[in-house]
């Protein structure tokens, strides 16, 4: 079902939502939380469609703001709300308003979506295109628990990583992040199954792709260790290939979809990692509406660092390679590393690393989100 409002209000919106559910005949309200799409008239689409297919997993009410361009002053000057209602078989499993704005109201945008929230429940705001340098500080990212931004959307990538990571608050996250969960975890998974020392690593994928970035901040983080950036021509990853004492480590995935983990002594084995679409990377962000700890560590242990370590090289000792006491969540020099995995396989880590260390054999491992 739909309902059209023009010139409308909040408050009408409202009536509208209770009016559409009395219509066919769900008067009841069994939605978990809010999402809230700020985007434009170009990826509006996209991102409902997406919104939409999550929705089954997580019943919500999804708000869509688009900021209309006016295109003459006196329409700027001019204020008006456009909206349109969807409930029913026309909005997944919960409810949809697309709201337009027109002139000053565009300004103002938090008043007119804090009426529609539903009561008692989180917000999630999720910028698919142009997100805010500070998601924290803009009036809509305000309202809510979790921030969601996409940087593989941003002209410059990495100098937008660089820009999130100075404006980091507890609960921004990245949808660039989201997308190398499955190798965090199989990652994990294939060092739980050894004790050895990692003395390096490298990262290989497209040349402009954040996801790739994230990646080799985050071994680099977790394992203390110098880790290389390659390109290649994709698609997205390609390739991370671990050098341990105990031989290399190397998960390849030239296709996007199937992917080889070779572990020096065993059996290649072929791993599904296929390349997820924006709903499935949205319907796992609002699994957990906590901040993503893991994620602010990577982030905030930064390019410029990332760099400097893969041109020192594992020769240049563990001075070099040392994280600096600023990177939140970062191991202080001499401490023993730990893991932490979240992946099926990761449950014994601390296990494991506390009878390496009963060894006196060091083990680094890497942590699944």
């Amino acid at each position: 079902m739909k309902i059209d409002l023009t010139d409308t209000t909040s408050s009408k919106i409202n009536k509208a939502l209770v009016q559409g559910r009395r219509a066919i005949g769900t008067p009841a309200v069994g939605m978990v939380l809010t999402l809230v799409i700020v985007t434009d008239e170009e990826n509006a689409y996209d991102a409902l469609k997406a919104a939409n297919e999550a929705s089954r997993e997580h019943p919500s009410r999804t708000l869509v703001v688009i900021k209309r361009v006016s295109r003459s002053p006196r329409d700027r000057a001019k204020a008006r709300l456009d909206a349109e209602v969807r409930v029913g078989a026309d909005a997944g499993t919960g409810e949809t308003v697309i709201l337009r704005l027109h002139g000053e109201v565009i300004n103002h945008a938090q008043s007119v979506v804090l009426p529609l929230l539903l009561p008692d429940a989180p917000v999630v705001v999720w910028w698919p295109v142009n997100a805010p340098t500070d998601p924290a500080a803009d009036p809509l990212g305000a309202l809510a628990q979790r921030r969601v931004t996409d940087t593989y959307n941003a002209e410059d990538p990495v100098r937008e990583l660089a820009a999130r990571a100075e404006a980091y608050t507890p609960g921004d996250t990245d949808l660039s992040w989201t997308r190398i969960t499955p190798w965090r975890s199989m990652l994990a998974a294939a060092l739980d199954q050894i004790v050895c020392q990692v003395v390096s690593a490298e990262v290989e994928g497209e040349e402009f792709n954040p996801s790739v970035e994230l990646l080799a901040m985050w071994l680099a983080d977790r394992l203390n260790v110098s880790v290389r950036r390659s390109d290649s021509k994709g698609p997205g990853l390609t390739a991370v290939r671990l050098q341990t004492d105990c031989g290399p480590i190397v998960l390849d995935r030239a296709d996007g979809s199937l992917a080889t983990l070779s572990v020096e002594g065993q059996p290649d084995r072929a791993v599904a990692l296929k390349r997820r679409e924006t709903s499935e990377l949205i319907a796992e962000e609002l699994r957990r509406l906590d901040p993503d700890d893991t994620y602010a560590s990577a982030l905030r242990f930064g390019v410029d660092r990332l760099a400097a370590r893969a041109e020192a090289g594992p020769e240049a000792g563990p001075e070099a390679a040392a994280p600096s006491a600023d990177a939140a969540g970062a191991e202080p020099s001499g401490a023993e590393p730990t893991a932490a995995g979240e992946s099926a396989a990761a449950g014994e880590s601390a296990a494991s690393v506390k009878k390496a260390a009963a060894k006196k054999t060091p083990a680094k491992k890497a942590a699944a989100k």
